[in-house]
C-alpha cells in the first residue's frame, strides 16, 4: 500500500512541477467561502480522501433514486449500487460516475447487494425488505428466490421476515440477515436448501442482536473465516463460525454500523448513525470507519479520528457533516470508497478519493 500511495504523491507532485510555467488563475467564491467539489479532505493517518459529492449524480427526472442502499464492483470494475425506486433498482456506473446501464422494477424493498463469483461466473442477491432474497445474473434475469421461512420450517407463519443482507461461505452457502424482521440469520445451501437459524433473535446476550442489519464473510485470515453480523444498535460486529458457533465482539461504541466490506486486510463500513456527546442516536449523522487486520480503527472519514485509552476504543461522533446516514461502502481497485446513503434526500452515491 506504501508505495501505492508514494507513486500518487509523486505522481501529484511532478503534476505541479509541470504546470508550474502555466498561468494559474486563483479560485474565488461570492460570498461565504467553501470548499470546491473535490478539495475537501477527510480521514485520519494513511487513510485520507478527497470528497467529490456529486461523483455519482444522475438526472432525477430519467433515472431517479430514493434511497441509494448498497453497492458492489463486478470484476470488469463496474460499480452496481441497489436501491428502492422501482423505476430503476439497479444502477451500474463507471468509475467515472458515469451511468452505464440500469434495471429492476419490482423490488419495492430493494435494500441489500452482494455479488458473488462462482468460479468466473458473477451473480447478485437483491435482499428486499418486502420479504425475498433473489439471485439473479449481472444483467436481471432472475434464478432463484427465498422467501419467508415458514416455507422452510424455520420461522412461524406469523413471524416478521424483512431480510436485510446475505453473505456467500466459501462453499456456496448464503447467509440471510433478517435484520428488521425475526433477527436471526438464516443459512441455506446454494441451491436455497435451509440448513439451520444463527444466533438468538433480539436480546442483548453474546449471540443475540439489535438488528441485526448486516452479514459478512471475513477470510482476512484463512486459517479461521468467520461470520460478521451487525448489531446495530449494540453498535457493534459479532463474529461466529461458519456454522453458527458465537466467537467475539468488535465493540464500535457510537457508531451504528451497517454491514462490514472486507478489502485486503482491512475493514470498511458506513455508519448510519452517530451519536451525541451520551447516548443519543443523532439524526442526520454518520461517516465511514476502517479498521486494520487487527480490528483496530485506523480512520473515520467524517468521523472524530479513533482514540484509544487502555486498549479501549473510546466513543466515537460524526465530526465533519459530509454524509446524512452512511449505509454501505464499496472499495475499488485504487482503494477509493464509494458511500451509499440512506434517508439522505433522495441523494447519489459519492465517492472518497484516496490520497
Amino acid at each position: 500500500m506504501k508505495s501505492k500511495l508514494i507513486k500518487r504523491r509523486e505522481f501529484t507532485k511532478t503534476s505541479l512541477t509541470m504546470s508550474a510555467g502555466a498561468i494559474l488563475i486563483p479560485p474565488f467564491y461570492i460570498g461565504k467561502s467553501k470548499p470546491k467539489l473535490g478539495d475537501e479532505i477527510v480521514g485520519h493517518g494513511d487513510f485520507r480522501y478527497r470528497l467529490h459529492k456529486e461523483w455519482g449524480d444522475l438526472d432525477p427526472a430519467k433515472t431517479p433514486v430514493k434511497n441509494c442502499h448498497e453497492m458492489v464492483m463486478d470484476s470488469k470494475g463496474r460499480l452496481i449500487m441497489v436501491g428502492d425506486e422501482t423505476k430503476n433498482n439497479i444502477l451500474i456506473y463507471d468509475k467515472s460516475g458515469k451511468l452505464l446501464d440500469s434495471w429492476g422494477i419490482s423490488y419495492k424493498g430493494g435494500h441489500g447487494l452482494t455479488l458473488w463469483n462462482a468460479g468466473g461466473e458473477e451473480f447478485l442477491f437483491i435482499s428486499d425488505n418486502a420479504g425475498a432474497v433473489i439471485k439473479t445474473t449481472l444483467y436481471g434475469r432472475e434464478l432463484m428466490r427465498i422467501e419467508h421461512p415458514f416455507t422452510y420450517g424455520a420461522y412461524a407463519e406469523e413471524d416478521k421476515f424483512i431480510p436485510t443482507e446475505t453473505a456467500i461461505g466459501p462453499n456456496g452457502d448464503i447467509y440471510v440477515a433478517d435484520g428488521y424482521g425475526s433477527q436471526y440469520v438464516l443459512q441455506f445451501t446454494k441451491e436455497g436448501e435451509f440448513i439451520r437459524k444463527i444466533g438468538s433473535g433480539k436480546g442483548d446476550e453474546e449471540d443475540q442482536f439489535q438488528t441485526a442489519h448486516g452479514v459478512c464473510i471475513d477470510d482476512r485470515n484463512p486459517k479461521k473465516t468467520t461470520l460478521l453480523i451487525t448489531s446495530w444498535a449494540h453498535n457493534c460486529f459479532k463474529g461466529f463460525t461458519l456454522d453458527g458457533t458465537y466467537i467475539e465482539t468488535i465493540f464500535l461504541p457510537g457508531a451504528f454500523v451497517c454491514r462490514a466490506v472486507i478489502d485486503e486486510g482491512n475493514l470498511y463500513a458506513g455508519v448510519c448513525w452517530s451519536r451525541l456527546k451520551y447516548l443519543n442516536q443523532t439524526t442526520n449523522s454518520g461517516f465511514v470507519t476502517i479498521l486494520d487486520e487487527n480490528n483496530k480503527v485506523i480512520s473515520n472519514p467524517g468521523g472524530t479520528e479513533p482514540k484509544y485509552i487502555d486498549g479501549q476504543l473510546q466513543l466515537m461522533l460524526q465530526d465533519q457533516p459530509i454524509l446524512k446516514h452512511g449505509h454501505d461502502v464499496c472499495i475499488d481497485d485504487d482503494k477509493n470508497i464509494y458511500v451509499c446513503q440512506w434517508n439522505a434526500d433522495q441523494t447519489y452515491p459519492i465517492k472518497l478519493e484516496r490520497v
